[in-house]
């Protein structure tokens, strides 16, 4: 699949897709009549597995060295876990922080809403 049909699919601009290849998001795209890219449906694998981490909001400085741990062969499996295991306790926190504030902020709303109601 050709940039421009992906960066239309998956919403990235054509930018990007290059940034992420250029710094080590993605591996290397396979190359087609010289300089063409033709991503294969592993590098559009990969390329949502990016735009999940970004989504979330994690940084992408793990998902760098999980592209090349990846390339570094099997031997890597345990760190890679490692990686997976630290960015899910990360996103957790996350979630539970965001709930926190989510309740906060539905406790304001509430409160209003009474106010409306004249419940005081």
């Amino acid at each position: 699949m050709k940039i421009a049909q992906v960066s239309k699919e998956k919403k990235v601009s054509i930018d990007s897709l290059r940034y992420y290849e250029r710094i080590g998001l993605l591996p290397p795209v396979k190359r087609i009549a010289g300089s063409t890219r033709d991503y294969s449906e592993q590098d559009l694998r990969w390329l949502d597995l990016v735009i999940a981490v970004r989504s979330a909001g994690l940084s992408l400085e793990p998902l760098i060295d999980y592209v090349q741990l990846c390339g570094a062969g099997s031997h890597t499996v345990p760190a890679r876990r490692d990686l997976w295991v630290d960015e899910c306790d990360l996103l957790e926190e996350k979630i539970q922080a965001l709930q926190a504030t989510l309740a906060q902020l539905r406790g304001k709303a509430d409160h209003y809403e009474a106010l409306l109601k004249g419940e005081n």
